[in-house]
């Protein structure tokens, strides 16, 4: 699943207010069965390095690990999503991400891409269903980022 918005920025301020603002600044509201995110714990240090981890607590009362996995700054970054508890946890197992930030002629391209890996039978058969859910999802959150990048 992919989700992207123009907006007016330098790629690489983009990337510095993606990779670094706390999660619970970007995901405000729910969407379907996604939850805002209310706080960013277990974070030892700064945000800047591959391999770092911390968890994601959601305003379902569930909670995800996220670890980065690759970082090309200006261009963007990965991360995994793991260890689900809440809604999402009968249906996915893991989440590959992704944020980018590609240079356009009126500013800035954000991207936002999943990769959902269903649980089995039952994941497999609410992937259209969450993938739509999703969409809307990424919308509210690319909005909120587009307003984080105002001066």
């Amino acid at each position: 699943m992919e989700a992207s918005r123009v907006v007016e920025a330098d790629p690489a301020r983009a990337f510095d207010v993606l990779f670094a603002a706390p999660r619970e600044s970007i995901f405000v509201r729910r969407f379907g069965a996604f939850p805002p995110v209310m706080e960013t714990k277990d974070q030892e240090g700064r945000w800047d390095s591959v391999g770092q981890s911390r968890t994601l607590v959601l305003g379902d009362g569930g909670s995800v690990r996220e670890t980065v996995t690759s970082i090309d700054r200006p261009h963007g970054f990965e991360y995994l999503l793991d260890d689900i508890h809440g809604k999402l946890r009968p249906f996915v197992t893991r989440v590959d991400g992704a944020w980018t930030a590609i240079a356009e002629d009126d500013g800035v391209r954000i991207g936002w891409a999943w990769t959902m890996h269903p649980t089995g039978p039952p994941g497999r058969l609410t992937m259209n269903v969450i993938g739509r859910m999703w969409q809307g999802y990424a919308d509210r959150a690319l909005r909120t980022v587009e307003d984080l990048l105002r001066p």
